[in-house]
């Protein structure tokens, strides 16, 4: 089951690879109960719906890139992804401490490296403004607030990998776009073995974002781009 979720891409595990997410997997739902972490905690719909979904983003994120996974939560996809590819650098950042705590524990125990922020969104930008090569979100918000939330911590030439499910959310996410230095660069679409739809927005930075962004006071949601 664990191999054929990425038959039809070029993503291969190991056997260590499928150690370290068996174990994530059972972390998770061990410790799931204390954190409240997920509704998710079927083994098989991990797997697929956490796990599989996360490490598709690896056919967008160029080799040695580094990576910061903005609302992580769980750790998902920074943590699926890195160790799919341990090539990459990763940075988690979520604004509730236990989430932090719960990654932090979990990387220490598979022997994973990652840097561990608990902040807000709109307060971490504001000390690593054009930082890293790809910013990630997944099932964090709609596309204008997500766009917003990632876009200042990109490098000039980076990307921000948005995690969704169709292009739905493209036409809205238009002007959040334009304002904030980002281009739709290309998309790509998946299904998983439960037939479920996925869909990744590759945004290239092809402008400095204004250092306004993201706004503070939950602007983004109160008031999106």
């Amino acid at each position: 089951m664990k191999q054929f979720i990425f038959e039809n891409t070029n993503i291969q595990l190991t056997d260590k690879m499928v150690e370290q997410l068996d174990f994530y997997c059972d972390f998770l739902r061990t410790e799931n109960e204390k954190y409240n972490l997920t509704a998710i905690t079927e083994r098989v719909e991990v797997w697929e719906k956490h796990f599989a979904d996360s490490i598709l983003g690896s056919v967008a994120i160029p080799q040695n890139a580094t990576l910061c996974d903005i609302g992580s939560g769980a750790g998902f996809p920074a943590l699926p992804l890195k160790i799919a590819r341990p090539d990459i650098k990763v940075t988690l950042v979520d604004s509730l401490a236990k989430r932090i705590n719960f990654v932090t524990m979990l990387c220490d125990h598979i022997g994973v490296a990652g840097r561990f922020e608990h902040a807000r969104a709109e307060d971490f930008a504001k000390t690593h403004s054009e930082t890293f090569d790809v910013a990630t979100a997944r099932a964090v918000a709609p596309l204008p607030i997500l766009l917003e939330y990632t876009a200042q911590i990109v490098k000039l030439g980076g990307i921000v990998l948005a995690y969704k499910t169709t292009l739905d959310e493209v036409d809205e996410g238009k002007n959040a776009a334009k304002v904030l230095g980002l281009k739709l660069e290309k998309h790509f679409a998946f299904n998983l073995p439960n037939g479920s739809n996925r869909c990744l927005l590759v945004y290239r930075k092809v402008a400095h974002t204004p250092r306004v962004y993201p706004r503070g006071q939950n602007k983004p949601r109160k008031m999106p781009l």
